[in-house]
């Protein structure tokens, strides 16, 4: 409570929350302005039959705006695939490896070269998603989706989608610079979170008529309780490198001769190996409606469907893949290494320099995959229940949680997120970066007045 009064207290810090919250007001608005041309009756008929697939999961994170069609359709996926790209280059590309190693200047440019290739994943998208809606016509009693089809459609879809599209990342980068950051996951996070309150009443409505006994309610509350306590457990955990510093006298003071410690995080990409994973999962199913119907793209979209083997096993080797791949690129142990000799630093038993870098490579890479299979325990955990785990003596007699959990799926409920899985993990996750970055800007506030006070009073003095 004292943090959240000086969370307002402090009127730059003030305004950056509020700034954050009318920008995730704007994006929730604009979830609800739908694309011209469609029918709404027919839309909602999809939806539903579309809910326990991949782009169930994709509408998810655009907090239902995909099912809906509206001008937010898109979400932020478009850029996530687009920062993909652009990071997986950085590495072969020797070009972008010398922009990422320029500074803030080298930063700005490939930034740019990632809206422009946002803008072009938008495109091509939204250019799926409006052939994807003409040939499904044969929906909802035989209700046409789509008024008037053809390339006028085409064309008035791609230019509201994309739109939209970089809208929200121009939301998501303003909350990053004027707000309290992490605009794109915040924008993930409040299209996830919206579903919340509505899946709670659905969930005591079932309740009251009895399509779901309080039993099967605490059972829930206890699995979605150890879940998140199991998240903030591991996202929290870290391994300690003691760092001894040797003792150098500089002029006629004494430096070092002190003991610290680097601190390793177990999961040191956070959400992002998942986001990234769920991305390019999803990417192929925008695609597959302009190579038609039956052929190779529709049978690998099917192998690709959320409930097959092929996509646990592909998204379980996306999420160690980029589990890795984001840890080296934002932690560079050759680069500590060389700072600790600089400063007169060394791990206890290992000599400095090449030798320590290794050794700091080795520990980080155990505990990442360790991070790494539980961000892929975590993301398949709905998998796993959904798919055939007996549990007849607690759920009922002759039932299933196979059979119960896809009609509970249809009714909207939300299990996804209750039991954990990729939304859950993504709200945890993204709600405990920012708690620690609005600790972080309180007390560099409080640095600042100290600091303040001081020089008023050696001035007086």
């Amino acid at each position: 409570m004292d943090a959240l009064r000086n969370l307002f207290a402090v009127a730059d810090l003030r305004n950056r929350v509020l700034f954050t919250l009318g920008m995730l007001a704007v994006y929730r608005i604009g979830s609800f302005i739908p694309t011209p041309g469609l029918n709404r009756a027919a839309l909602a008929e999809l939806a539903r039959q579309m809910q326990n697939t991949m782009f169930g999961l994709y509408d998810m994170f655009t907090g239902g705006a995909l099912s809906q069609i509206t001008i937010f359709a898109l979400g932020v996926m478009p850029y996530i695939s687009s920062s993909i790209i652009l990071q997986l280059l950085t590495v072969v590309w020797p070009y972008l490896e010398r922009l990422s190693k320029e500074g803030e200047l080298g930063r700005r440019k490939i930034t740019q070269y990632t809206r422009y290739l946002t803008l072009v994943l938008a495109v091509v998208q939204s250019l799926g998603i409006a052939i994807f809606l003409e040939r499904n016509t044969d929906i909802a009693g035989g209700l046409p989706l789509v008024y008037e089809p053809g390339w006028g459609f085409r064309l008035m879809c791609v230019l509201t989608l994309t739109t939209g599209t970089m809208f929200i990342m121009w939301l998501g980068e303003q909350i990053t610079e004027r707000g309290i950051g992490n605009g794109m996951s915040l924008i993930i996070f409040a299209g996830i979170v919206v579903n919340f309150p509505r899946a709670v009443l659905q969930t005591f409505d079932m309740m009251e008529t009895g399509q779901i006994t309080l039993l099967r309610m605490l059972i829930l509350g206890v699995v979605m309780v150890g879940v998140v306590a199991a998240i903030i457990y591991v996202e929290r955990g870290h391994r300690r490198i003691t760092v001894q510093y040797a003792k150098r006298v500089v002029g006629r003071r004494q430096y070092g001769g002190t003991s610290t410690h680097i601190p390793l995080k177990v999961n040191t990409g956070g959400v992002i190996p998942v986001i990234f994973a769920s991305s390019i999962l999803a990417f192929p199913a925008t695609l597959q409606p302009m190579f038609g119907t039956g052929g190779w793209a529709e049978r690998l979209v099917r192998q690709l469907d959320f409930n097959m083997p092929l996509h646990n096993l592909l998204y379980v080797g996306l999420i160690l893949f980029f589990a890795y791949f984001y840890t080296a690129i934002i932690f560079n142990p050759d680069d500590v290494a060389e700072n600790m000799r600089k400063y007169g630093g060394f791990v206890p038993g290992i000599r400095p320099g090449k030798r320590t870098a290794e050794h700091i490579d080795t520990i980080l890479s155990r505990i990442t995959l360790v991070g790494a299979i539980y961000l892929a325990l975590v993301a398949l955990l709905p998998n796993f229940l959904i798919g055939g785990v007996n549990v007849a003596p607690i759920w009922g007699i002759g039932e299933t949680l196979d059979a119960a959990l896809p009609q509970w799926l249809s009714q909207g409920l939300g299990v996804p997120f209750f039991f954990g899985g990729t939304s859950l993990l993504i709200v945890v996750g993204v709600a405990m970066d920012t708690v620690n970055q609005v600790e972080s800007q309180l007390i560099m506030r409080h640095y600042d007045g100290f600091m303040k006070k001081t020089r008023i009073r050696g001035r007086r003095g």
